[in-house]
């Protein structure tokens, strides 16, 4: 079983202890997190309670219906996954629990290898459904997938998540996708950027404010958090907030309740929170301008987004999303050679938002025609247009043919600046020198064959 499988809860609902006992041993001996009931009203008190990814439950229960509990518990989260055993071929108990969520169905008796294979089936779809919801992010890189992987554990609960990454890197993005995944997918997603609010007015915007609280105060307004009551309210630049404002924001968080500004009374609030930063939020904690009790209120689970540096399987495909969306009275603009090219080398430093601009700015300047690096701006380097894969017979170059081009090319200039130094030019490409060797194998190089200078 795949170690991305590790960590997801299941549920599992049978009358039978010798079946209950099967699939919960088959299951955890595989990394899955299992719990059981043996009616309907103990599955009902766990759901009602925990939090879980794949519900697997017997159709006749001795006080009611499998086929109820799946209905109940997609209403409470509507994209965990369901499989339904029977030991009665009844196709239309089959047919209604299919039709109201359940992805496959285990007839009685079943074998270790038939429970792992409906189960690896039934993750598979469900991931592919989550990717669905989380379609505005691009995943071909393995890091990004991870990632993808973290949003959908975290989904499932309603734990407050911070984000964290470079500026640019998609941190609402995620946000969204951790919302529309979560049984909060029907409530609001509110969406404050409080870095850029003055600090004497972020109170009121988060928790409202009455009328005549204060100058200019002419009516009573709720607050952020009162409007994404059960959904989702998402604080991006956290870590530019005052030590004031922390104490409220804890204060609200541990309570479950906001304060009005000119209020006496709390107002209970059902939100989730999810916040973001582009700082070192835990060197900002040691030099005690950020709150230590507020960091570990907001750090229950924390996702870094990687830069778009180091996931450039990304780049190309992130670009063609963006000629997609910017298509205009003549269609999409192609990338040319010469521009995949210095797209793929550049660093990024505006990461996935400055992706977006200069791509924006390409169309306008490439017009009906191609998209070449002279479409680009004058800081990227070029990448040697004769060093890219020629075609195949259908005229497609697949974009990990491009990867390696690129990387072989840089990998064997640091060598050739470190003469032929390995750790040496392993420090240039910022890498460990295990890590070069490794990518030295893979890609065919030969050159280097020193590990340290004489």
């Amino acid at each position: 079983m795949d170690d991305s499988r590790r960590g997801y809860r299941v549920l599992i609902v049978d009358d039978e202890p010798e079946t209950l006992s099967f699939v919960t041993e088959v299951l955890a001996s595989n990394g899955f997190l299992c719990d059981s009931a043996t009616n309907s009203r103990q599955a009902l008190g766990k759901l009602r309670t925990g939090s879980y990814h794949l519900l697997i439950t017997d159709i006749r229960l001795p006080d009611g219906s499998g086929i109820d509990i799946i209905k109940i518990a997609r209403e409470k989260h509507p994209y965990m996954a369901a499989i339904v055993i029977t030991g009665f071929a009844s196709i239309e108990g089959i047919k209604e629990a299919m039709h109201l969520g359940a992805m496959d169905y285990l007839p009685k008796p079943f074998s270790v290898r038939k429970i792992l294979d409906s189960v690896e089936s039934v993750i598979k779809k469900q991931r592919l459904r989550r990717h669905s919801a989380g379609k505005t992010l691009v995943l071909n890189s393995t890091i990004m997938q991870d990632v993808m992987a973290l949003v959908e554990k975290v989904s499932i609960t309603d734990s407050t998540v911070l984000l964290t990454g470079e500026s640019g890197t998609g941190k609402e993005m995620v946000a969204r996708a951790i919302h529309r995944m979560s049984r909060r997918s029907s409530g609001p997603f509110i969406s404050v950027n409080s870095g850029g609010i003055p600090e004497g007015l972020l109170e009121s915007e988060l928790f409202g404010h009455t009328k005549g609280s204060y100058t200019g105060a002419h009516s009573t307004t709720i607050g952020h958090f009162q409007a994404a009551e059960g959904g989702t309210l998402f604080l991006d630049e956290i870590g530019n907030m005052g030590q004031p404002m922390q104490i409220k924001l804890l204060r609200a968080l541990q309570e479950r309740e906001v304060t009005p500004v000119g209020a006496t009374k709390p107002i209970p609030i059902s939100t989730r929170l999810v916040s973001a930063t582009n700082s070192d939020i835990k060197r900002e904690v040691e030099n005690e301008a950020f709150r230590r009790d507020l960091y570990y209120r907001l750090n229950v689970f924390e996702i870094r987004i990687p830069a778009l540096r180091e996931r450039p399987e990304d780049i190309i495909p992130l670009a063609e999303h963006f000629l997609n969306r910017l298509r205009g009275p003549f269609g999409k603009n192609e990338l040319e050679d010469s521009a995949i090219g210095a797209l793929v080398t550049y660093s990024w430093p505006g990461n996935v938002r400055e992706l977006e601009n200069v791509m924006e700015r390409a169309v306008v300047l490439a017009g009906n025609g191609a998209i070449t690096s002279e479409a680009l701006p004058d800081w990227f380097s070029g990448f040697p247009v004769s060093e890219i894969p020629p075609a195949s017979e259908n005229g497609a170059v697949h974009l990990g043919t491009i990867v390696d081009a690129v990387e072989r090319h840089y990998i064997q200039k640091a060598l050739v600046v470190a003469g032929g130094v390995r750790s040496a030019a392993a420090q240039r490409l910022g890498m460990k020198r295990t890590t070069l060797l490794a990518r030295m194998k893979k890609l065919g190089i030969s050159g280097g064959g020193r590990e340290e200078a004489p």
